[in-house]
């Protein structure tokens, strides 16, 4: 077995064809403070802890909003329903809507921090930042979950093999079968 080096190992093009395989939940990260509302589409999310409950989100450095972001020390991850993926375009860009006008397609409310919530969301959980690590391309925030909103319906909204799905969809149970939960 020859010898190579971690660093070269694995290609770009690889890497991202084999992250297209990872299925993930789709959100909008959202935020409201001193530095502006603003918003944006991830799916690099995930739970920390449950003592006390916390999550984190990846944030590209690059990302004109990733400053204001930290700087108002509060986001909310809101989770995508089926329906919100027209919203979910929108929150990644595509149309190229100024931010103002991206909050307009939807109704918000607000919990503890102060962050805009999703009223349709799956789940909402609003966060304050706890830390902010800075590795490589990225920004990870560490957010400790102060308020949690779900819906009763969940259909979510998976980013999987480069395109959108829907999972969720209400289990099947035939007459006279007990459902197991």
């Amino acid at each position: 077995m020859s010898e190579t080096s971690v660093e070269n190992a694995v290609s770009l093009q690889a890497f991202q064809d084999g992250m297209s395989r990872l299925g993930a939940a789709v959100n909008i990260i959202i935020s409201d403070g001193p530095h502006g509302q603003l918003g944006f589409t991830a799916t690099a999310v995930c739970s920390i802890s449950d003592e006390p409950p916390s999550l984190l989100v990846c944030m590209n450095k690059r990302s004109q909003q990733n400053t204001p972001l930290k700087a108002n020390g509060v986001f909310c991850v809101n989770t995508l329903s089926s329906r919100h993926q027209e919203l979910c375009g929108l929150f990644s860009g595509v149309g190229k809507l100024e931010m103002k006008h991206r909050f307009r397609q939807a109704q918000w409310s607000t919990m503890v921090t102060g962050a805009p919530v999703l009223e349709d969301a799956a789940v909402s959980f609003d966060c304050k930042i706890v830390e902010a690590l800075e590795i490589n391309t990225h920004s990870i925030l560490i957010g400790e979950v102060l308020g949690i909103k779900s819906d009763d319906e969940v259909r979510s909204l998976i980013y999987l093999n480069r395109t959108y799905h829907e999972v969720g969809s209400p289990p099947f149970y035939p007459e006279n079968s007990r459902a197991w939960l």
